[in-house]
């Protein structure tokens, strides 16, 4: 089941999309007050029941609405857990080769900003004082059920299904705040693109192949030319791993979206830039660039880079005398 938030006639609505019987897809609005992240929590007995009152409403064509990101997640996690995309983009982040061998020892992620998000065809704004933004191919699952501290095994059940995820990325402003050793920030910070629809977890399951990974088929385009293909079963971890590892010691939540990190073989321009790639031959995302990105089995969404706004000045740090109170406090090294 592809389920989708809306907007239609001035209303946020959720709903079901199937194809009508020439094919083509049409949104099937739910009662008012319905919500994909309600739907994922409710259970597959509430998403059968949604599918069939789906059915038997009016489908609304894909033109008529505007796709809003299917859901508004509580929280972002965005795991890195491609290697070969790691290869690629530390040489042109970091100007340094190969994989770090922490890499290897788990999943790692990053959270990023839940208020970023933006649907399937929204347009992009560059972020303020960046001169490379960049795209970034990848997939999200998302969460249906509470859980804490979760076997893999156990995780597969808490994955409700899963999205596009394009994790737009400000490489110039990456590259040089990431040297406090922190970070991504505003790197990372001005758009997420969720989208077109959830994918209900059953619906994928014919690809998943011996060793647990889902082989769906991805595609980048920018301005209609084809940048990167993969497939989503070269991840280093299949998503059972990453939630797994998310949720130990803490909890994940109905509507938590985990990215998979970005695919290899062009998943971004960070990536061939750092494989020897010009940026003459690839330059940075300009405004009216358009990215489209492509995901077998989920479909596709396409978004216009757009002029953003200019970056309000923050002064830099000011070096400080580092006085100290004129009591002083009680040292822990003082004898008794």
């Amino acid at each position: 089941m592809r389920l989708a938030t809306v907007e239609h006639e001035g209303a946020v609505r959720a709903g079901v999309v199937r194809d009508d019987p020439a094919g083509a897809p049409a949104v099937h609005l739910l009662p008012p007050g319905t919500t994909v992240t309600g739907l994922l929590a409710a259970g597959r007995a509430a998403q059968d029941q949604a599918e069939r009152a789906a059915a038997a409403a009016r489908g609304v064509p894909l033109a008529q609405v505007r796709l809003l990101p299917p859901l508004a997640p509580p929280t972002v996690r965005d795991f890195v857990a491609f290697e070969e995309h790691v290869e690629g983009v530390r040489k042109s982040v970091d100007g340094v080769g190969g994989v770090p061998e922490a890499w290897y020892d788990a999943p790692t992620f990053y959270f990023t900003n839940p208020y970023a998000v933006i649907g399937a065809h929204d347009d992009v704004p560059v972020p303020p004082g960046s001169r490379a933004l960049d795209f970034e191919l990848e997939v999200a699952a998302v969460i249906g059920r509470e859980g804490r501290d979760l076997s893999p095994d156990q995780a597969r059940d808490h994955i409700a299904g899963y999205t596009i995820f394009n994790d737009w990325s400000a490489r110039d402003l990456q590259s040089r705040e990431m040297q406090v050793g922190l970070g991504p920030a505003k790197g990372k910070d001005t758009a997420t693109t969720l989208g077109p629809w959830i994918v209900t977890a059953d619906e994928l399951e014919p690809h998943r192949d011996a060793e647990g990974f889902l082989a769906l088929a991805l595609r980048a385009e920018v301005n209609g030319r084809v940048v990167g293909e993969d497939l989503l079963s070269n991840m280093g971890w299949p998503f059972e791993d990453l939630v797994a590892y998310a949720s130990r010691g803490t909890a994940v939540r109905p509507g938590d979206v985990l990215g998979s990190g970005t695919c290899g073989n062009g998943g971004c321009l960070g990536e061939l830039w750092g494989r020897g790639v010009s940026r003459d031959e690839l330059p940075p995302l300009a405004v009216g660039d358009v990215v489209t990105l492509t995901v077998e089995g989920i479909g596709t969404v396409a978004n216009r880079v757009v002029v953003g706004a200019d970056p309000i000045p923050i002064p830099r740090a000011r070096p400080r005398p580092r006085t100290r109170p004129a009591t002083a406090v009680p040292s822990a090294r003082r004898n008794p």
